[in-house]
């Protein structure tokens, strides 16, 4: 790697809809468990709660779809939906995932693991992991507040022992951007299920794939990354 590069002191992976294409199994779990109950969820109601804490979707799912169970049941049966669909069907890694994050480890940069899944979903990703290149976990149950709110990567960094600003966070969507940036990370939004709006010194890229030394060199000198909108 170029020594001109600048580096990043750490990155803060997000993990359902960036680092692994979980997103259709929530959705799956999210329709099962409101079907039992004998309401509506939607494709579309799945995409509206992507990147909230599963809680938040909990209550959602009481709400609009008519699931009678407390918020601890429904946030088990989905973490139990989702891990059986992880197990059975496999982890369907983001493209250029594996890739980064080897390069990143390689580096001797280290990665943290910031979700709003709950840490029975998160060790079956970082058991999968080759190489073990995530050191550090920070999964919705142990945040008092959950994204949008900075705490769960205020909470990495503090763990990883680096300053925030001097780390690059990877999101899929603008509730973890929201969190991300709040906690003054430097953040790129990689796009998956839902949109991810232009905004001013907002870095985008369409794909992990396209993300390599001289992008992330670019994003940490505060030069704004945008390889969707050109």
């Amino acid at each position: 790697m170029n020594s001109d590069l600048v580096r990043p002191a750490a990155v803060l992976w997000d993990m359902d809809g960036t680092l692994v294409d979980t997103e259709e199994y929530w959705i799956a779990a999210e329709i099962n468990l409101v079907n039992q109950a004998g309401g509506v969820w939607t494709h579309a109601d799945g995409l509206s709660v992507v990147g909230k804490p599963i809680p938040v979707t909990a209550i959602e799912l009481q709400k609009r779809g008519g699931v009678t169970l407390e918020v601890s049941e429904i946030v088990q049966s989905l973490l139990d939906f989702v891990e059986t669909e992880m197990r059975t069907k496999g982890i369907p890694w983001r493209p250029g995932a594996l890739e980064l994050l080897e390069k990143i480890h390689t580096a001797g940069i280290p990665s943290a693991l910031v979700t709003m899944s709950y840490k029975q979903l998160a060790n079956v990703v970082l058991d999968l992991l080759p190489n073990r290149p995530i050191s550090v976990a920070v999964t919705g149950e142990i945040v008092k507040h959950g994204k949008p709110h900075p705490e769960p990567y205020l909470m990495a960094a503090k763990l990883l022992g680096v300053e925030p600003s001097k780390c690059l966070a990877i999101e899929d969507s603008l509730t973890g951007i929201m969190s991300a940036e709040a906690a003054g990370t430097n953040v790129l939004g990689i796009p998956h299920m839902v949109e991810i709006p232009a905004a001013e010194k907002r870095n985008r890229a369409p794909s992990l794939t396209a993300i390599d030394w001289p992008e992330i060199s670019q994003i940490m000198s505060n030069k704004t990354l945008d390889l969707i909108r050109g």
